[in-house]
């Protein structure tokens, strides 16, 4: 049976690539800027009172890292502030409610991948704003899933870190990349693909947080020579010759990011019944189809 999705955040990373997914998962509205406001509450609520959908997704947040250490108000009403709002209406509604959140909510000192119950503390403004968050569906609302994930990166959209990759790496010769903060790089499109086969099965049983990222680890170094191996392998015109490890240290940033923030996707696993898929083999499909749409 065909279920009413609104779908929030729909010309972001993740939301462009579940816009194209979702058509054939119910009848799916998808709205974003100007249409709705994260920072405007009543924006939210009228979309959502007006349209009474059964599924509600939000695939908006603010994900600026480092500038939300000195924005700490913009950033807190879209990651902490709105989802407690969508919430609250979602509940209103008997609808459920699917959220994005994120691997920056734990510290980075755990030794293996972290589970959906090890303490939370984030250590950056965007951190703190996405557990805002995360703490106030689940206050508000009944039925909810929580989808932590990590190191997102997508073929529409805003920048991230293989586009800035590939455009130094056709400007410079030499490129400096962190080597000891160590996640899994993570394709919006699996994610997207993860929301859409969780949909047919979402139930107040499923309700809960749960870990979705690509398979295997990497640092920003070894994504960033794994980048450029894929893209010249694909003909990609490339100036870089080399790429030197450094430090966190070596590379101060206004937010202090997790050392090790690897998820473990077990739980969502169960859900799934396979693992996500390996993260270059993701990387490899986002290049190729990168070069085309970039012409």
């Amino acid at each position: 049976m065909s279920q009413s999705i609104l779908l929030i955040g729909s010309n972001g990373q993740v939301g462009t690539e579940l816009q194209k997914i979702l058509n054939s998962y119910g009848n799916t509205v998808a709205v974003a800027r100007p249409t709705i406001d994260m920072t405007k509450p009543d924006t939210l609520c009228s979309i959502i009172r007006e349209k009474k959908p059964q599924i509600i997704i939000n695939a908006a947040a603010y994900t600026a890292v480092d500038k939300a250490e000195s924005e700490v108000g913009a950033a807190m009403a879209v990651n902490g502030i709105a989802p407690g709002i969508l919430a609250e209406e979602a509940d209103k509604l008997g609808a459920f409610l699917v959220h994005i959140s994120t691997d920056y909510v734990f510290d980075g000192n755990n030794s293996r991948p972290y589970i959906e119950t090890d303490p939370l503390a984030p250590l950056s403004v965007y951190g703190k704003t996405k557990l805002a968050g995360e703490e106030a569906i689940q206050k508000f609302c009944t039925n909810y899933v929580i989808l932590r994930t990590a190191w997102v990166y997508g073929t529409y959209g805003k920048s991230n870190f293989i586009k800035t990759m590939l455009r130094l790496g056709g400007e410079r010769e030499e490129l400096r990349v962190v080597a000891d903060q160590i996640g899994s790089p993570t394709w919006a499109r699996d994610i997207a693909d993860a929301i859409a086969r969780i949909l047919p099965q979402l139930s107040p049983e499923m309700t809960g947080i749960y870990h979705y990222t690509n398979s295997g680890v990497a640092s920003w170094y070894d994504f960033a020579v794994t980048i450029f191996e894929e893209a010249q392998q694909l003909g990609c015109p490339l100036k870089v010759q080399r790429v030197v490890p450094i430090s966190t240290s070596e590379y101060p940033t206004p937010a202090h990011r997790p050392s090790y923030s690897v998820l473990s996707c077990a739980k969502i696993t169960k859900v799934l019944g396979t693992y996500p898929p390996y993260w270059r083999q993701s990387l490899r499909q986002m290049i190729k189809e990168l070069l085309v749409v970039s012409g």
